[in-house]
């Protein structure tokens, strides 16, 4: 799995690619690690599943980690381009209102830093 990194005003962008399984989500984790230091105050995380094509419940909670970490600190964390695997996941973990939902990526940037 590889996991594009940028910067969009003051935004992370992650764009993961291939299954969040196993070894991936603990890549993923590593990834959000690095990017967001424990002393960050206030992040801005989005996260593009465009081409994350599945996730297993290790996945997910490695998201509900991360989006309680973020939270504690003041940020937002937003979601885009959710597939179907993906979403039919979030919706049965009854979490689907927990993360901030967009529909493209300048539209989740504008918001996150508003």
């Amino acid at each position: 799995m590889a996991i594009d990194v940028i910067q969009k005003d003051g935004v992370i962008v992650l764009k993961p690619s291939g299954k969040l399984i196993g070894s991936a989500v603990s890549e993923l984790r590593r990834t959000i690690d690095n990017e967001l230091p424990s002393d960050v105050e206030n992040p801005r995380l989005l996260i593009d599943f465009g081409d994350v094509s599945m996730m297993d419940s290790s996945g997910l909670g490695t998201l509900m980690g991360t989006h309680v970490s973020i939270v504690k600190k003041g940020g937002r964390i937003g979601i885009i381009n959710v597939g179907t695997n993906i979403k039919n996941l979030i919706v049965r973990s009854r979490l689907i209102s927990t993360f901030e939902h967009f529909d493209s990526e300048n539209e989740a940037v504008t918001a996150l830093t508003s």
